[in-house]
Protein backbone atom coordinates (compact mmCIF):
# COMPACT_ATOMS: atom_id res chain seq x y z
CA UNK A 1 0.00 0.00 0.00
CA UNK A 2 2.65 2.40 0.85
CA UNK A 3 4.89 1.11 -2.14
CA UNK A 4 1.78 2.11 -4.70
CA UNK A 5 1.43 5.62 -2.85
CA UNK A 6 4.81 6.37 -3.06
CA UNK A 7 4.53 5.66 -6.93
CA UNK A 8 1.61 7.84 -7.39
CA UNK A 9 3.44 10.48 -5.43
CA UNK A 10 6.54 9.64 -7.68
CA UNK A 11 4.44 10.23 -10.92
CA UNK A 12 2.63 13.08 -9.97
CA UNK A 13 5.67 15.09 -8.77
CA UNK A 14 6.74 15.53 -12.29
CA UNK A 15 3.15 16.76 -13.53
CA UNK A 16 3.02 19.06 -10.61
CA UNK A 17 6.34 20.71 -11.75
CA UNK A 18 5.43 21.13 -15.37
CA UNK A 19 2.10 22.73 -14.65
CA UNK A 20 3.59 24.85 -12.03
CA UNK A 21 6.59 26.33 -14.78
CA UNK A 22 4.09 26.67 -17.31
CA UNK A 23 1.97 29.02 -14.64
CA UNK A 24 4.92 30.84 -13.64
CA UNK A 25 6.28 31.22 -17.59
CA UNK A 26 3.57 34.30 -18.00
CA UNK A 27 6.26 36.78 -19.40
CA UNK A 28 5.31 35.65 -22.91
CA UNK A 29 2.05 37.58 -24.88
CA UNK A 30 0.95 37.38 -28.04
CA UNK A 31 -0.90 40.69 -29.57
CA UNK A 32 -3.23 42.16 -32.16
CA UNK A 33 -2.26 45.47 -33.84
CA UNK A 34 -4.66 47.62 -36.26
CA UNK A 35 -2.90 49.88 -38.10
CA UNK A 36 -4.82 52.50 -39.27
CA UNK A 37 -3.69 53.63 -43.23
CA UNK A 38 -2.75 56.86 -40.77
CA UNK A 39 -1.61 57.30 -37.23
CA UNK A 40 0.56 55.31 -35.12
CA UNK A 41 -0.26 51.60 -32.61
CA UNK A 42 2.31 51.62 -29.60
CA UNK A 43 2.33 48.94 -27.08
CA UNK A 44 4.26 49.78 -23.41
CA UNK A 45 5.25 47.20 -20.88
CA UNK A 46 6.92 48.38 -17.59
CA UNK A 47 10.34 46.00 -16.95
CA UNK A 48 13.12 46.72 -14.66
CA UNK A 49 16.45 46.58 -15.72
CA UNK A 50 19.01 43.83 -17.05
CA UNK A 51 16.07 42.11 -18.39
CA UNK A 52 16.25 40.17 -21.92
CA UNK A 53 13.33 41.28 -24.22
CA UNK A 54 12.92 39.57 -27.41
CA UNK A 55 9.88 40.07 -29.95
CA UNK A 56 8.98 38.93 -33.52
CA UNK A 57 6.61 41.05 -35.27
CA UNK A 58 5.27 40.04 -38.64
CA UNK A 59 2.37 41.69 -40.96
CA UNK A 60 -0.93 40.65 -42.10
CA UNK A 61 -3.06 41.96 -44.73
CA UNK A 62 -6.80 42.29 -43.63
CA UNK A 63 -7.55 41.35 -47.32
CA UNK A 64 -4.54 39.10 -47.55
CA UNK A 65 -3.36 40.93 -50.85
CA UNK A 66 0.39 39.82 -51.70
CA UNK A 67 2.76 41.72 -51.60
CA UNK A 68 1.95 42.45 -48.00
CA UNK A 69 2.22 46.34 -46.90
CA UNK A 70 5.39 47.22 -45.18
CA UNK A 71 5.35 49.52 -42.09
CA UNK A 72 7.85 50.90 -39.71
CA UNK A 73 8.85 49.79 -36.33
CA UNK A 74 10.63 52.05 -33.23
CA UNK A 75 11.26 50.73 -30.29
CA UNK A 76 12.71 53.21 -27.33
CA UNK A 77 13.80 53.03 -23.57
CA UNK A 78 11.99 54.89 -20.81
CA UNK A 79 14.54 57.55 -21.91
CA UNK A 80 13.76 57.95 -25.13
CA UNK A 81 17.00 56.03 -26.34
CA UNK A 82 16.36 53.96 -30.32
CA UNK A 83 16.77 50.33 -29.43
CA UNK A 84 15.35 49.49 -32.69
CA UNK A 85 14.52 50.87 -35.98
CA UNK A 86 13.48 49.51 -39.38
CA UNK A 87 11.42 50.83 -42.01
CA UNK A 88 9.61 49.21 -45.04
CA UNK A 89 9.48 45.75 -43.46
CA UNK A 90 6.94 43.14 -43.35
CA UNK A 91 8.39 41.19 -40.36
CA UNK A 92 11.28 41.47 -37.87
CA UNK A 93 12.90 41.10 -34.78
CA UNK A 94 13.92 42.91 -31.81
CA UNK A 95 15.94 41.75 -29.03
CA UNK A 96 17.49 43.59 -26.30
CA UNK A 97 18.66 43.68 -22.27
CA UNK A 98 17.40 46.74 -20.48
CA UNK A 99 19.44 48.92 -18.74
CA UNK A 100 17.14 51.04 -16.93
CA UNK A 101 14.02 50.25 -15.16
CA UNK A 102 10.69 51.94 -16.66
CA UNK A 103 8.26 51.90 -19.63
CA UNK A 104 9.35 50.64 -22.84
CA UNK A 105 7.59 51.72 -26.18
CA UNK A 106 7.19 49.93 -29.39
CA UNK A 107 5.53 51.55 -32.14
CA UNK A 108 4.11 50.51 -35.45
CA UNK A 109 2.86 52.86 -38.25
CA UNK A 110 2.09 51.89 -42.04
CA UNK A 111 4.58 53.43 -44.41
CA UNK A 112 3.53 57.16 -46.40
CA UNK A 113 3.58 54.79 -49.88
CA UNK A 114 1.24 51.96 -49.28
CA UNK A 115 -1.33 52.28 -52.00
CA UNK A 116 -4.20 50.24 -50.43
CA UNK A 117 -6.82 52.17 -47.56
CA UNK A 118 -7.53 49.15 -45.56
CA UNK A 119 -6.43 48.54 -41.95
CA UNK A 120 -3.61 46.35 -41.39
CA UNK A 121 -3.14 43.96 -38.66
CA UNK A 122 0.40 43.12 -36.77
CA UNK A 123 1.34 40.31 -34.67
CA UNK A 124 3.64 40.89 -32.02
CA UNK A 125 4.84 38.35 -30.00
CA UNK A 126 6.01 39.91 -26.77
CA UNK A 127 8.62 37.55 -24.46
CA UNK A 128 10.11 38.77 -21.16
CA UNK A 129 12.49 37.48 -18.88
CA UNK A 130 12.62 33.60 -18.58
CA UNK A 131 10.40 33.12 -21.06
CA UNK A 132 12.65 34.72 -24.10
CA UNK A 133 15.56 32.01 -23.41
CA UNK A 134 15.96 29.43 -25.43
CA UNK A 135 15.90 26.35 -23.16
CA UNK A 136 16.90 23.82 -26.08
CA UNK A 137 19.48 25.47 -26.50
CA UNK A 138 20.56 25.51 -23.34
CA UNK A 139 19.22 21.81 -23.01
CA UNK A 140 21.82 20.52 -25.52
CA UNK A 141 24.85 22.64 -24.01
CA UNK A 142 24.06 21.34 -20.83
CA UNK A 143 22.89 17.71 -21.64
CA UNK A 144 19.99 17.80 -19.81
CA UNK A 145 16.77 16.63 -20.26
CA UNK A 146 13.09 15.69 -18.59
CA UNK A 147 12.94 16.71 -14.98
CA UNK A 148 15.81 18.28 -14.74
CA UNK A 149 15.12 20.40 -17.27
CA UNK A 150 11.70 21.55 -16.01
CA UNK A 151 13.58 21.92 -12.72
CA UNK A 152 16.22 24.38 -14.79
CA UNK A 153 13.08 26.48 -16.00
CA UNK A 154 11.42 26.08 -12.28
CA UNK A 155 14.53 27.18 -10.97
CA UNK A 156 14.58 30.39 -13.54
CA UNK A 157 11.04 31.26 -12.98
CA UNK A 158 11.68 31.57 -8.86
CA UNK A 159 14.73 33.56 -9.67
CA UNK A 160 12.75 35.55 -12.18
CA UNK A 161 10.12 36.42 -9.55
CA UNK A 162 12.07 36.98 -7.10
CA UNK A 163 14.21 39.83 -9.12
CA UNK A 164 10.45 41.05 -9.39
CA UNK A 165 9.42 40.87 -5.80
CA UNK A 166 12.79 43.13 -5.51
CA UNK A 167 12.05 45.42 -7.65
CA UNK A 168 8.52 45.93 -6.70
CA UNK A 169 9.49 46.62 -3.19
CA UNK A 170 12.19 49.16 -4.47
CA UNK A 171 9.35 51.22 -6.62
CA UNK A 172 7.40 50.88 -3.19
CA UNK A 173 10.44 52.61 -1.18
CA UNK A 174 10.44 55.29 -3.98
CA UNK A 175 6.42 55.80 -3.94
CA UNK A 176 6.29 56.28 -0.16
CA UNK A 177 9.68 58.64 -0.28
CA UNK A 178 7.32 60.42 -2.94
CA UNK A 179 4.33 60.50 -1.11
CA UNK A 180 6.12 61.07 2.21
CA UNK A 181 8.15 64.17 0.68
CA UNK A 182 4.69 65.56 -0.68
CA UNK A 183 2.29 65.51 2.53
CA UNK A 184 5.60 67.45 4.02
CA UNK A 185 4.76 69.91 1.44
CA UNK A 186 1.28 70.06 1.77
CA UNK A 187 1.81 70.49 5.67
CA UNK A 188 4.16 73.38 5.11
CA UNK A 189 2.34 75.26 2.33
CA UNK A 190 -0.69 74.94 4.53
CA UNK A 191 0.79 76.25 7.12
CA UNK A 192 2.22 79.07 4.87
CA UNK A 193 -1.40 79.76 3.82
CA UNK A 194 -2.40 80.05 7.15
CA UNK A 195 0.22 82.57 8.41
CA UNK A 196 -0.83 85.10 5.33
CA UNK A 197 -4.39 84.46 5.97
CA UNK A 198 -3.69 85.77 9.64
CA UNK A 199 -1.08 88.13 8.42
CA UNK A 200 -3.70 89.77 5.62
CA UNK A 201 -6.26 89.93 8.34
CA UNK A 202 -4.05 91.46 10.83
CA UNK A 203 -3.12 94.30 7.61
CA UNK A 204 -6.80 94.73 6.97
CA UNK A 205 -7.91 95.40 10.85
CA UNK A 206 -4.98 97.73 11.35
CA UNK A 207 -6.30 99.79 7.97
CA UNK A 208 -9.64 99.57 8.91
CA UNK A 209 -8.70 100.96 12.74
CA UNK A 210 -6.61 103.89 11.44
CA UNK A 211 -9.31 104.46 8.80
CA UNK A 212 -12.43 104.96 11.42
CA UNK A 213 -10.39 106.71 14.03
CA UNK A 214 -9.58 108.99 11.57
CA UNK A 215 -13.33 109.26 10.55
CA UNK A 216 -13.93 110.00 14.06
CA UNK A 217 -16.10 107.01 13.90
CA UNK A 218 -14.68 105.29 16.85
Amino acid sequence: MGNGANVRCRGFLPLFMLCLTCGLLQGSEAIWLNLPASGTKCVSEEIHNNVVVLADYVVVPEDHTYPSPTISVKVTSPYGDSLHHHENVTHGQFAFTTKESGNYLACFWMDSHHQGGGDVSVNLEWRIGIAAKDWESVARKEKIEGVELELRKLEGAVEAIHENLLYLKSREAEMRTVSETTNARVAWFSIMSLGMCIAVSFLQLSYLTRFFQKKKLI
